[in-house]
């Protein structure tokens, strides 16, 4: 089965080793995922509701870069650093996922990789068919 890897271009994807997605025959799956700008600044310091919209913008480019969209998540995790923001948070998360209502998790975490974070979000996908080549 083909393998076929979507890069966002930063340098933690080499020196972590990982990738923004992944996509194997019908799968794709997204990387944990935080509000970043194209300069790696974090977006909506202390609003969950905008980091969410922006994760997940990041999400939905991923997913299309590798052939899938967000009408084809079947499973979303939400790692946040208060859960007493589950409601902005799904908010935005509905905003996105509307009738998809992929199966979903919310999880409070102590902190992550930024302390200005408070979401980060992991995305499956099924698609039909194999990947087209490889990036």
């Amino acid at each position: 089965m083909e393998r076929r890897t979507v890069s966002s271009a930063t340098e933690w994807e080499a020196k972590v080793g990982y990738s923004r997605a992944v996509r194997v025959g019908s799968q794709v799956h997204v990387a944990g995922t935080t509000a970043t700008d194209e300069s790696g600044d974090v977006v909506g310091v202390d609003d969950p509701y905008t980091q969410t919209q922006r994760a997940l913008e990041i999400v939905a480019d991923a997913l299309e870069d590798a052939g899938a969209g967000t009408e084809d998540v079947v499973r979303t995790r939400l790692y946040v650093t208060d859960i007493d923001d589950w409601a902005e948070i799904g908010e935005a998360h509905g905003e996105v996922f509307g009738d998809v209502r992929p199966a979903a998790s919310m999880v409070q975490v102590e902190r992550l990789v930024d302390s200005d974070h408070l979401v980060e979000i992991e995305a499956t996908a099924v698609v039909d068919g194999d990947p087209a080549g490889t990036t």
